[in-house]
């Protein structure tokens, strides 16, 4: 139970912490000072750390729900700011 509360706090934390980002973003609508090679290199991060946690859940069969949410939410907001970076410029 402690381990799990411990797992589900940590990708809460991780989850969250590109939402002042977003936030800032979408009512300035200026994201200049986000590099793109940041953003690119998080998103593939997140990918591929996605991907190889299916594939080794797949594996074992033991899920980690915690860590998906946590990298689910995380691509949401990168798509955002990708889009940002996109559209305001």
């Amino acid at each position: 139970m402690l381990i799990q509360l411990i797992g589900w706090l940590g990708s809460v934390c991780l989850a969250i912490c590109a939402v002042p980002q977003v936030v800032k973003t979408f009512r300035t609508k200026k994201i200049d000072d986000v590099s793109w090679g940041f953003l690119l290199l998080w998103f593939s991060g997140e990918i591929f750390t996605l991907s190889y946690l299916f594939l080794i859940d797949w594996q074992t069969g033991v899920l980690h729900f915690p860590l998906y949410v946590n990298y689910a939410f995380n691509i949401i907001l990168l798509l955002y700011l990708l889009y940002a970076k996109v559209r305001y410029k």
